[in-house]
Formats: C-alpha cells, sequence, structure tokens
C-alpha cells in the first residue's frame, strides 16, 4: 500500500531537487508526487536529475494550494527543522512517524510535506498538517538538502513497511472506524470557530487558541464516527445560540 504514501514538495525553487525527490522516492517504493507552486516545473534539469525515476515526474500533479494536496489524507506529517513552533504532535523519532503511517495507509491516503530549500515551511501551512516531525541530524551541523530528507524519511517509511506484521494491519476498518480526512477536520474546525464566536466563547478569531484546540484533536485521533458525534454535538448548541 506504498502507493497511498504522498509526498508534498512546496515552493520548490530548484527543480534539479524535484527530480532528486522522485529518486529518492523511487528506490523505497513511494509513487505519489504532488508540487505545491513549484518556481520551474516542467524542466530539463528535473528530468536529468531524476535519473530513471522519470515516471515519477511525468506523473507528478501540481497543484496551487497545499490544501488541496492533503485534503484526502488522514495524517499529514510536516517536515520541520523548528521544533515545537505550534502545538501539534510532534513526532520525536522518525521511525514512530513511519508507523503512524503505514497504519494508516493500508485504508487511507497520507501525506508527507516538505518545505522551501531555504526556510521550509510557514507556521500556516504547518497547520494544515496534523502532525511534525524532524530530522534528528547532527545539532552542530543539522542541514540536508531536500532530496536527502525525503530520503531518510522514506527510508524509514520503506523499513517499517517492510517489518510490518501486514496480516495484522490489513484487518478490514469499516468507513466509521477509519480516521477521518484533513477536509473532514478542517469543516470540524471551523464549525467549532464558528460556535466558539457566536457562543461569546471568544470575541474575535483567536489563532493561539483554534492552533490548541487543533493540536488537542490532532493528539486524540477521532474516529469518522467520533468526529460525526462531535459534528452533531456542535449542530445541536448552535440551534440554541441566538442569531
Amino acid at each position: 500500500m506504498l502507493s497511498n504514501i504522498r509526498v508534498v514538495l512546496v515552493q520548490t525553487f530548484h527543480p534539479g531537487n524535484i527530480g532528486s525527490t522522485a529518486r529518492a522516492m523511487k528506490t523505497m517504493g513511494l509513487s505519489d508526487l504532488v508540487l505545491v507552486n513549484p518556481r520551474a516545473f516542467p524542466d530539463d534539469e528535473a528530468t536529468r536529475l531524476a535519473a530513471g525515476a522519470t515516471d515519477l515526474i511525468e506523473s507528478a500533479r501540481v497543484v496551487t494550494a497545499l490544501e488541496d494536496a492533503v485534503s484526502d489524507c488522514v495524517r499529514v506529517v510536516g517536515a520541520s527543522a523548528r521544533l515545537r513552533s505550534l502545538p501539534l504532535p510532534h513526532y520525536d523519532e522518525p521511525d514512530d512517524m513511519a508507523a503512524a503511517l503505514v497504519e494508516d495507509c493500508f485504508h487511507d491516503k497520507v501525506a508527507l510535506v516538505f518545505g522551501r530549500e531555504r526556510y521550509g515551511l510557514t507556521n500556516e501551512e504547518i497547520a494544515c498538517c496534523s502532525h511534525q516531525v524532524s530530522i534528528p541530524a547532527n545539532p552542530d551541523y543539522g542541514i540536508l538538502n531536500l532530496a536527502q530528507a525525503v530520503q531518510v524519511l522514506a527510508w524509514e517509511i520503506r523499513r517499517t513497511w517492510r517489518r510490518h506484521p501486514q496480516g495484522a494491519a490489513c484487518v478490514n476498518r469499516t468507513a466509521e472506524e477509519r480516521s477521518p480526512t484533513r477536509e473532514q477536520m478542517i469543516h470540524f474546525q471551523e464549525h467549532l470557530s464558528r460556535i466558539m464566536q457566536r457562543s461569546g466563547f471568544i470575541t474575535q478569531p483567536h489563532a493561539r487558541t483554534e492552533a490548541q484546540l487543533q493540536a488537542l484533536f490532532a493528539r486524540a485521533e477521532p474516529t469518522r464516527k467520533e468526529l460525526s458525534l462531535l459534528r452533531g454535538l456542535l449542530a445541536s448548541l448552535e440551534g440554541h445560540i441566538d442569531p
């Protein structure tokens, strides 16, 4: 089920890094590449550095917003060197991240998101993710280029996938037991924000409060059934709030 694991590159500046990423992905059996507003693509340099992975270059999708790249994914992990810049759950070890992605990918789409070469992902982009991960490199020189970072995390995923008890992982989950997609979670968060404002809990949009609640529900990892119950509760409360 490695085809359910997506690699997303945000605003890649050097097209060669797209090609090197495709090569890193293919060596680990990954094939779903999505590009968010790349500076130059298609590009001969990307094709050249892809070496034997030109099929991934040819099938890569280009979108204009990160939300469009991950809306159908149930777990979205942003790779960031800035630890805990937002209160999202953080994987302290990449193998923990890999275990979670592999478990989910037997049933649903998941994504690994990488930012720009110079400064990575913005806070707004990290907020589109459900989790964060960092590579525990040398603290005195923890500089990895984009394709190297993809290679390290993709290797962790493949290593976990090879060791995974695949028979146990393939136990069917009902639709209600599966994790909600990012699109479903975003609709819930927007609904919650609306109720908080209409009820007077907050008097204006409050980014910090909303980010903390996003982190709370990311840690809780509700199922689709549980999220539906929460949406029903919010709808009921909404009906008792004066217009």
